[in-house]
């Protein structure tokens, strides 16, 4: 009978650099391989060589296109990995779109940083030939495991992945949650149930600290856009380009259209996020039945009165040449490079303007530090004076706060064996691991970086 075991190669006392070795009967599945984010080690860490060999990696298993997931895919092909990629096809087609961009930041970042490219289009072009498609609700046979695909409800074709094979004490499933969502969503379907899991690989992003209530957060939101509209500034919201993004044009859709905050102009100002929505126009099927039917009803969920999507760089730069109360959202998420450096150049010094985070802020990134208080600052070599309001709805957040990750699990806890408590900062892992123990009365816990655990 087969024998398993994991090894917790990333993704461990950090949020992001999701990596894990999942070996059965002599078989090695890899889940995620993502970049490590937000720190000034980040490069060097990126570029270190695997602590496996690739080319004994037989199968990839992807759970969602975050960059924290999916980043090194193509560092993995380059040295060496030749086996199959398999994820949800929503996940293959948002991939694609993400590795283009990242050669686009790596090539700029490299000049500036006499780094070599961390992978070039070879590499990318190779990997996404290797990648296959698994609908949700397939099983399919892997060697000598079945695969499964459920919704976690993270971004568009995020998956829950299960692994069921058979041991000396007869079948087992293993699930790798990837990142879970934080349901119910403005746009996706809820978090499907686990009920079944004898081993649970799980994220932790928020395991120690709860949102605000989804009614909060649309009146925090629609709140914080009226007062800096009326008195005259402009609201700059650094957005993640995959599913944060859409969820803002969304509220916006809803909120402009409805007459609840003024008509003013709004910009798209990242070509990622145009054509990561124009994804999520095509494929509906994933959305929950309200939004469904509201696009059956002839509501373009994604565009309304003054919005306007500045794809070539000519037409960002214009953005500050409007005069007037406006909104801008731009990549990226936590502050760290992309168009978003430009308007906060423009617009933090000034005491009307609103800078609005709506997601995590990883330790170190500038977004973090914003949001600590931080009052000067040096963006391409200019120095800047924080006048700006600086807010943060958490309640955007595309993952499950405390309280909802402690009931996912409480839903199979019947049959656990044992929870590895992962991809968040240290101090939150290990809260939701000793909630889980207490709470729950399961066996949790934070397996160390680099660690190899055997389920027996």
């Amino acid at each position: 009978m087969a024998k398993a075991t994991i090894s917790f190669h990333g993704g461990v006392g950090s949020v992001t650099g999701a990596n894990f070795l999942f070996e059965v009967d002599n078989k090695k599945f890899l889940i995620d391989c993502g970049l490590i984010q937000g720190s000034r080690e980040a490069d060097e860490l990126n570029r270190e060589s695997f602590p496996y060999d690739p080319k004994e990696i037989d199968t990839l298993f992807i759970t969602h296109a975050h960059m924290d997931h999916i980043g090194r895919v193509p560092k993995l092909v380059r040295d060496g990995f030749n086996g199959e990629i398999y994820s949800t096809p929503v996940t293959k087609e948002i991939a694609s779109i993400m590795f283009r961009d990242a050669l686009s930041i790596m090539g700029m970042e490299s000049k500036q940083k006499n780094l070599e490219p961390l992978y070039d289009s070879s590499d990318v072009d190779k990997a996404l030939s290797l990648w296959k498609d698994i609908p949700y609700h397939e099983s399919k046979q892997v060697g000598p495991v079945s695969v499964y695909l459920k919704d976690a409800g993270h971004i568009l074709g995020s998956a829950m992945i299960e692994f069921t094979y058979e041991s000396d004490e007869g079948k087992r499933k293993v699930v790798f949650t990837g990142d879970l969502g934080n349901s119910p969503s403005l746009l996706l379907r809820d978090t499907e149930t686990i009920e079944d899991a004898d081993y649970l690989v799980m994220e932790s992003v928020y395991g120690n600290r709860n949102h605000e209530n989804k009614e909060e957060r649309e009146n925090l939101f629609r709140d914080i856009i009226k007062e800096t509209v009326e008195r005259g500034g402009t609201v700059v919201i650094p957005a993640f380009s995959l599913e944060r993004t859409q969820m803002m044009l969304y509220m916006l859709n809803n909120l402009i259209e409805d007459n609840v905050i003024p008509k003013v102009p709004v910009f798209l100002d990242s070509p990622l996020a145009i054509k990561v929505t124009d994804i999520y126009s095509k494929v509906q099927k994933h959305f929950k039945d309200e939004v469904k039917q509201e696009i059956k009803d002839g509501d373009d969920i994604f565009d309304f009165p003054g919005l306007r999507a500045t794809m070539r760089r000519e037409e960002s730069a214009t953005i500050r040449k409007v005069e007037g109360p406006k909104i801008v959202i731009a990549g990226s998420g936590m502050s760290e490079g992309g168009r978003i450096a430009h308007h906060e150049v423009d617009y933090l010094p000034d005491a009307k303007n609103t800078l609005l985070l709506v997601g995590y802020q990883g330790v170190g990134t500038l977004g973090r530090k914003l949001l600590d208080g931080l009052k000067k600052l040096t963006i391409h070599r200019k120095d800047i004076k924080v006048r700006a309001q600086v807010e943060q709805i958490l309640g955007f957040s595309s993952h499950k706060d405390m309280d909802n990750l402690i009931a996912f699990v409480e839903d199979t806890k019947k049959t656990l064996k044992k929870v590895f408590v992962v991809m968040g900062e240290q101090k939150a892992s290990l809260f939701l691991a000793q909630r889980l123990r207490d709470y729950v009365e399961v066996d949790a816990r934070v397996p160390e970086r680099e660690e190899r655990v055997e389920l027996s």
